[in-house]
């Protein structure tokens, strides 16, 4: 064959698959000449068209797409229902499907609408292909250059910014993997805002499932809390909160104390809705209470947390005076329990744009937020800020993929080993919109190390004239000690409801107080690494119980568990008083035990009639006599503080008894700290 009639060929073949392909792709408008065998189905189709139409200008955009949808079973070569169903879905919570509908509707015919490349942009960008929704927003300025005002133009930029972000932080993966919590959980109706406890432990979430409220036009029901316990590392089936918390109103989770039993919760019963606080009392949670005005303004407040000694509330608000749109605002207690003045939290943490929900992780420094700004690949994106000693905020960081969809990912929240966090989101395995996902944290990845035969080999060879260094890996550790347990009665067993003080020890000050479950005697307190900590239980009729928690601030995270058993003011019951310290081989007093010595001096005056003796203890390090001296010594600068005091002399006794009364097993370094105590029996009451 000659080379010119190679290319006739070439061409033909070109042309014929040119005119398939244009015939595949042909645009046929819902016009009767089109569907002369289909009389009935184009009557209906064009009907549901027309009913969709009304819906969509209602912004029912839910039914607008279930009535386009009903037509487009007659015809999906309809450029302009394509662009119609796209913009359904874009409108909807199943955002990310508009893009085969905006770009088949581009291919049946390019003129469909003069958005249609903006629209095509946000397709690629909400399923994660930055680059080609960058493109499509560049041919949209390109296309309307003579009709677009600095409006659009200054939105069309914002969403490239957002696709830059996104092409540069795809590039770095999270060490995690998501997880959907299951049909188990979540439902075909809307299920978000997930809160767990500390110890993850405990799952309150929120959902729009069926609950005998009223239904909406997007066959949503007003929203209630519902909650689920996890046992054997599985959650239970979740059920009702219940009344007073559920209402015939919204109900929406907002956030939780480390220990479970304080509540924050949205009510929508008024105006903009308020924020209500409400505790777990027994087996049952108490009637909500609204927070204070300086809180629940007349703007919109919508989520809100605590810090983990409930000290401070950190919530969200579009009042004025703030960065743009809603900000993170903040409130500290006083002295006598009451909120101060609101503030906001700072141009390093809010944008121009719109944050919303809000997480204080347990160790208290650690922020976790969504945002529409900062370094946003499209939507809400979660970040984290960490606030240092001096009181600043790091520049916040996008958590990057998969952790971040390209669609909204909001009310993140993390257990305080770091190894779980919850969000909801709405992503191609949703079962109903939005749903909580799980995700599951590996931690930094260690660099390889290669050693092998011909490694060594070579070593021996020619030795390594001068030390190479590793660049260093960043290694993020969370400095935290969780410490939960019960709080029983030392005979009988039974859960005691108690008040648990958590004290600074070289401050002299209370910094946390809690208490337990009055049903269980469970409790859990967080204690951030860095401090000496005392803490002090106590409960009516009952002698205080006292432990210490002395932890370097380079202590990584851990959970301890310890049960307390109380006892009453019975004769010859013995309390270890664990917060008090001497200087080494002296008898005294460190200024760390002033705290512990004081609550004991108040134990003695709320019982007028109590009489104690006061006992020193040593481990079996050096003599018996040097030991016998000191313990006596010891024991005596306690009751010579008391007397300071103010406690009367013939209600005090002390005696050294050396190491002949151990506690612990003197041969490990743990068992003789055990044994070097203080302690105080009664002796009558």
């Amino acid at each position: 064959m000659t080379n010119y009639l190679k290319v006739k060929y070439i061409l033909i073949i070109m042309f014929v698959f040119a005119n398939i392909c244009n015939s595949a792709a042909q645009d046929v408008p819902f016009e009767k000449q089109y569907f002369k065998n289909r009389v009935d189905d184009y009557r209906k189709a064009v009907n549901n068209i027309y009913d969709g139409d009304y819906q969509f200008e209602k912004e029912n955009y839910e039914l607008a797409l279930e009535l386009y949808l009903h037509a487009y079973n007659l015809n999906t070569n309809s450029s302009e229902l394509n662009y119609k169903i796209g913009l359904c879905h874009l409108y909807s919570l199943s955002r990310y499907k508009c893009l085969q509908y905006f770009t088949k509707a581009f291919e049946l015919n390019r003129d469909v609408d003069m958005d249609i490349h903006f629209m095509m942009g946000r397709g690629f960008q909400l399923n994660n292909n930055f680059k080609l929704a960058h493109n499509e927003y560049v041919a949209h300025l390109n296309a309307k250059e003579k009709e677009i005002d600095q409006e659009e133009i200054k939105i069309v930029k914002r969403y490239m910014k957002e696709c830059e972000n996104g092409m540069r932080i795809s590039q770095k993966y999270a060490r995690a993997f998501v997880d959907n919590l299951g049909s188990d959980i979540n439902s075909k109706y809307l299920d978000h805002s997930p809160l767990i406890s500390a110890d993850e432990s405990l799952l309150i979430f929120t959902s729009t499932r069926e609950n005998g409220k009223k239904i909406g036009l997007d066959n949503q029901y007003d929203e209630d809390i519902y909650l689920t316990t996890r046992v054997n590392k599985k959650w239970e089936k979740p059920f009702s909160i219940g009344e007073p918390v559920n209402t015939q109103f919204n109900d929406a989770t907002v956030g939780l104390s480390p220990d479970g039993q304080k509540l924050i919760i949205y009510n929508g019963n008024r105006g903009n809705g308020d924020l209500q606080t409400c505790w777990l009392s027994g087996d049952a949670w108490n009637y909500p209470k609204n927070l204070p005005n300086q809180i629940n303004s007349d703007y919109r407040e919508t989520a809100a947390c605590f810090s983990p000694d409930g000290n401070v509330l950190y919530f969200i608000s579009d009042r004025d005076g703030g960065y743009g749109g809603s900000d993170i605002w903040y409130s500290r207690k006083d002295k006598k329990e009451r909120w101060g003045e609101v503030k906001n939290l700072g141009g390093e943490i809010n944008s121009e744009y719109n944050e919303e929900t809000v997480f204080m992780h347990p160790d208290g420094r650690t922020l976790y937020f969504s945002s529409e700004g900062h370094e946003s690949t499209g939507g809400y994106d979660i970040f984290v800020s960490t606030l240092d000693d001096n009181g600043n905020w790091s520049k916040p960081k996008n958590m990057g993929y998969p952790v971040n969809s390209p669609d909204d990912d909001l009310c993140f929240v993390i257990s305080a080993n770091g190894r779980h966090g919850y969000c909801s989101s709405v992503r191609p395995d949703s079962y109903g919109g939005f749903d909580i996902y799980r995700m599951t944290f590996l931690g930094p990845e260690k660099p390889l190390v290669f050693s092998n035969e011909d490694n060594l080999i070579a070593v021996r060879s020619h030795p390594v004239s001068e030390m190479a260094i590793e660049e260093s890996v960043e290694i993020k550790t969370i400095r935290l000690t969780i410490v939960k347990g019960f709080v029983k009665d030392a005979i009988t067993n039974e859960p005691v409801a108690a008040q648990i003080d958590i004290v600074d020890n070289e401050k002299n000050e209370v910094i946390f107080t809690s208490n337990t479950n009055s049903s269980s005697g469970k409790f859990l307190v967080s204690l951030p690494s860095g401090k000496n900590y005392g803490l002090i239980v106590k409960a009516d009729e009952y002698l205080f119980h006292s432990e210490n928690f002395n932890i370097p601030g380079a202590t990584e995270y851990q959970e301890i568990s310890k049960d307390i058993l109380l006892n009453n003011l019975k004769k010859d019951v013995k309390i270890v008083l664990r917060n008090v310290f001497f200087e080494t081989a002296s008898a005294k007093l460190r200024p760390a035990s002033y705290a512990e010595l004081g609550r004991l001096s108040k134990l003695l005056e709320e019982n007028p009639d109590l009489k104690i003796e006061i006992s020193g203890h040593t481990d079996n390090q050096g003599s018996h006599s040097s030991n016998q001296k000191l313990s006596e010594a010891r024991a005596k600068s306690v009751v010579d503080f008391l007397i300071a005091l103010g406690i009367s002399a013939d209600r005090l006794e002390y005696k050294g008894y050396a190491f002949d009364q151990p506690v612990a097993d003197n041969s490990t370094q743990e068992g003789r700290a055990l044994n070097r105590r203080v302690e105080f029996k009664v002796l009558s009451n």
